[in-house]
C-alpha cells in the first residue's frame, strides 16, 4: 500500500466513525471505492449489517493505517443533501483535525472532500477526495465484507481479527 493509500485509509478512518449514527447505510452490494494516489480502485460487497459495522469500527481498518483513532470530538452536521464533519483525532500519539463534506446519494455515488491537518501530516495539512459508486450485486462468489484490492487481491475485512492485523475492527456477529 502506497504512503498515499495509507493516509486515505486514515482520513476515511477518522470521518467514518462520525458518521455510524448519522449516516444510511449505503446499498447493498458492490461498491467501488477510488482513493487519491492508490494503484486503482478497490471493490467492496456490503450489506447494511456490515456497512453498519464497518462505519462503527471506522471503516477499512488495515495495514499500515494502523488502529482506529480515537476522537474526543466528533460534530457531525447535515444540510440539504451534504453531511459534514469536524473531528479531532489522535493516533500513535498524534492529534489530528479534518473537516470532511459528504456529498451524493448512499444508493448511487458519493463523495467525500477531507481536509485534515496536523503535525503528523507532511506539510500540515491535505485535502483528499474519496469518490464512491454502486456497480450492482456483488458477484455469485463474494460475501459481504470482501473486498478486491487493486492487484486482484481479496480479503474479507470481517475476518482481520482473526487473523491478528493490527487495527482491523473487532470480530462480528454475522
Amino acid at each position: 500500500m502506497t504512503r498515499h493509500a495509507a493516509f486515505a485509509l486514515f482520513v476515511t478512518l477518522v470521518a467514518m466513525p462520525a458518521l455510524a449514527a448519522e449516516m444510511p447505510s449505503r446499498k447493498a452490494g458492490l461498491w467501488e471505492v477510488q482513493t487519491p494516489g492508490s494503484s486503482g480502485a478497490f471493490r467492496q460487497c456490503i450489506d447494511a449489517t456490515t456497512d453498519q459495522i464497518l462505519q462503527a469500527r471506522g471503516g477499512a481498518a488495515i495495514g499500515p493505517a494502523g488502529p482506529s483513532p480515537q476522537c474526543a470530538k466528533r460534530d457531525v452536521q447535515k444540510s440539504g443533501e451534504t453531511i459534514t464533519i469536524d473531528a479531532t483525532c489522535t493516533t500513535a500519539g498524534k492529534t489530528l483535525t479534518s473537516h470532511a463534506a459528504v456529498t451524493g446519494s448512499f444508493d448511487r455515488a458519493y463523495t467525500m472532500i477531507v481536509t485534515t491537518q496536523g503535525d503528523g501530516i507532511p506539510g500540515g495539512t491535505r485535502t483528499m477526495t474519496v469518490t464512491a459508486k454502486w456497480l450492482g450485486p456483488c458477484a455469485a462468489d463474494q460475501k459481504p465484507g470482501d473486498m478486491i484490492m487493486p492487484n486482484g487481491t481479496k480479503l474479507n475485512i470481517l475476518d482481520l481479527p482473526k487473523r491478528g492485523v493490527p487495527g482491523a475492527p473487532p470480530p462480528a456477529s454475522r
